[in-house]
């Protein structure tokens, strides 16, 4: 395994690759392969860019068929058949049968920029410039998206004050405390401190934060907090979307409309760079290029996300999601809660969380995720002090191959347990 290059001539921010240190050379399905003819099965799925697998052959034969053709391929915001037929694939199979009407923003190719869209738009259609989070979020790495995370890791990286967000605690860290009632509060006592907000932004599900799903009623709470109260109310569905949670959006459970919804990762189909911001049509005041990007409107993603979606539709990978959620979380439960009892979880669809702050925090987490690797499994870390491990695989995970991978992590649980 040939590392020197890397070693010596990339930046020392690289991450991901001191976690998982091989050379991946191949990847299918639910499976990655490295330059020494090692498998290991993904429980990091691209941080939720790969939902539908690595390489899956129906969307890779879109995206070559069109290479071959000589298919544009850098559009800016051009008009492409690539795009008419996304846009028409995403009103028809996404946005009607769930009666949403959105404006179709097209941001440049990651999650940060259509969170630095919607943050500038927000501001723009309210004229105020400040926005609610909540602790525990995390939005992106470029400065508006960062002002409203809240690693403080990312945060101290960022070298200027970061302002104009106030940050509200999520319910799961009070659970005494009336969120609802306090932000309320926020706005009607003249001595908060705290500025009337354009919008609030939140995750349904904090992934990075360490996997808390929020439940339907605070989400419903949420929505009608913003409507009596002339605020925006945006969600960040960039890794909880595309199915991730069981529907397409991971809104649908609380039968609520945002007013924006930003979209990246999987929404590219094969983890091709995409990220869309909806808008509703009343809100869509920009004026021309007023945010723009060189590489907005990725038309390799155009074609893949069309088909991804075509995909999702024909082998019901909604239901598949909820199905398989079953499984992750009765293993969990049933195999590797009982080893310590200090041990809980947290998840929805494919998306769950092992919670190992009572037993040495990162420490003990990390130990987990490195015994994972050695034994053919990627599978990463999140919330405060990276003490959960976050199990996110594709969609499209065969079940024996799901089970494999449990295995493997609860056999690395227990090694762990036993070295203490």
């Amino acid at each position: 395994m040939d590392t020197k290059a890397f070693e010596s001539y990339e930046s020392e921010v690289r991450s991901y690759c001191r976690a998982f240190p091989t050379v991946f050379n191949r990847a299918k399905g639910a499976m990655m392969y490295d330059e020494d003819g090692n498998e290991y099965i993904d429980f990091f799925c691209g941080a939720g860019a790969l939902n539908y697998g690595h390489n899956n052959d129906y969307i890779m034969k879109k995206v070559i068929d069109y290479l071959l053709a000589d298919g544009v391929l850098h559009g800016m915001d051009m008009f492409t058949p690539a795009k008419r037929e996304f846009l028409e694939t995403f009103q028809e199979k996404i946005l009607q049968p769930r009666n949403l009407e959105y404006k179709i923003m097209c941001c440049g190719p990651t999650g940060t920029n259509s969170i630095e869209a919607a943050l500038k738009l927000a501001r723009k259609v309210k004229g105020r410039s400040n926005v609610w989070a909540f602790m525990g979020c995390f939005h992106g790495m470029t400065l508006g998206s960062l002002s409203l995370t809240t690693e403080a890791y990312a945060r101290d990286a960022a070298g200027v004050v970061l302002t104009d967000c106030t940050h509200i605690p999520a319910p799961y860290m009070f659970p005494e405390l009336d969120v609802i009632a306090y932000m309320q509060r926020m706005l009607d006592d003249d001595h908060s401190g705290i500025a009337k907000p354009a919008a609030l932004v939140m995750e349904t599900v904090q992934a990075e934060g360490g996997v808390y799903p929020f439940e339907t009623d605070f989400l419903k709470a949420c929505r009608k907090f913003c409507d009596d109260n002339d605020i925006l109310f945006i969600i960040d569905d960039i890794q909880a979307g595309c199915g991730r949670t069981g529907s397409f959006f991971s809104f649908e459970r609380a039968d609520i409309k945002p007013d924006m919804v930003t979209l990246s990762k999987s929404i590219g189909g094969v983890g091709i760079p995409m990220a869309l911001l909806l808008i509703s049509p009343e809100l869509d005041i920009w004026k021309p290029a007023e945010h723009n990007g060189t590489f907005r409107g990725n038309q390799l993603s155009f074609v893949a996300g069309k088909a991804a979606i075509e995909y999702m539709y024909e082998h019901e990978l909604y239901k598949e999601a909820a199905r398989k959620s079953t499984i992750v979380d009765e293993f969990i439960k049933n195999e590797i809660l009982p080893l310590d009892s200090r041990l809980t979880h947290r998840g929805i669809g494919m998306i769950w969380g092992i919670d190992c702050s009572k037993l040495g925090g990162d420490v003990f987490s990390k130990a987990v995720t490195t015994e994972c690797f050695a034994n053919g499994l990627v599978i990463e870390r999140a919330g405060r002090d990276s003490c959960v491990v976050k199990l996110m695989p594709t969609l499209v995970i065969e079940d024996d191959i799901l089970l494999k991978g449990l295995n493997i992590l609860k056999d690395a649980f227990i090694k762990v347990l036993n070295n203490q």
